[in-house]
Parts: structure tokens; C-alpha cells; sequence
């Protein structure tokens, strides 16, 4: 077996399926911003052949480049994090909107999960009918 099927069976399928995703998601965002791959490359302070290989998704890089290639191109991280709730849940996320700006989505998330930790901690401190715990 070559070295990349083991890697890729070691760190499982949904790993790599987000590392496939994500490294379009980059080279898409970087062909959109008309960047050349030894400028990202260089930006990021990998070589080209690397930045290549993170954009094919290979599954020897580490989630860190994705997040150190996506942050230089202005990529919010919560592509990476809504694309691995996508991917665990077995459900399709339509790669094109992982490109539009997701700080909309990503706020709502954010205040969804704060909104949600805040009720069940009220409630488990038997403080859930009070009108001054938790966001309004």
C-alpha cells in the first residue's frame, strides 16, 4: 500500500474530504483574487509545490496550512469548521458558498451556540426562570 493510501486511511475519510475541499476552496479564492501560487506561497512561507499539494488535498498537510493559506487570502476560518459539520453529518454543503463572505453565518453560529450554552447552564443551576440570565 503507497504511503498516501495509508495516510489517508489513518486519518479517516472524513478528514480528508475536508482537506480535498478545503484546498479548492483556497485555490478557487486564490484564482479569484488573480494571486499567483509563489506569491500565496510565498506569503504563507511554504514552497510551491507544497501550496500545490494543499490545494490537491493531499492528505500528508496539516490542518494548519489549510488555516495559514486560507487566513493570507482573507478565507474566515469558519469555512473549515462549517465544512467539517457538513462533512460528519454525512450531509452535501455546496462548495461554491463556502467562498461568499460567511461572517453572517458564522456570527449567527457563534450566537446560536452562546444562546444554547447559556439555557442549559441556567437550567442545570435552576436558573432558567430568570429574566436576567441569557441573551434576549
Amino acid at each position: 500500500m503507497s504511503s498516501q493510501a495509508s495516510s489517508q486511511s489513518d486519518e479517516g475519510p472524513i478528514l480528508h474530504r475536508i482537506k480535498v475541499t478545503s484546498g479548492w476552496c483556497i485555490e478557487e479564492k486564490r484564482r479569484r483574487s488573480r494571486l499567483s501560487q509563489e506569491a500565496l506561497a510565498d506569503d504563507v512561507g511554504i514552497t510551491v509545490r507544497w501550496l500545490r499539494e494543499i490545494e490537491g488535498g493531499n492528505p500528508r498537510a496539516t490542518i494548519e496550512d489549510h488555516l495559514r493559506c486560507a487566513a493570507s487570502l482573507g478565507l474566515a476560518t469558519g469555512y473549515l469548521l462549517i465544512l467539517i459539520l457538513f462533512v460528519e453529518r454525512q450531509m452535501n454543503f455546496p462548495r461554491e458558498l463556502l467562498l461568499d463572505d460567511l461572517s453572517e453565518l458564522e456570527e449567527r453560529c457563534v450566537s446560536s451556540i452562546a444562546e444554547y450554552s447559556v439555557k442549559r447552564l441556567a437550567k442545570r443551576l435552576g436558573l432558567s426562570g430568570r429574566r436576567d440570565i441569557g441573551p434576549d
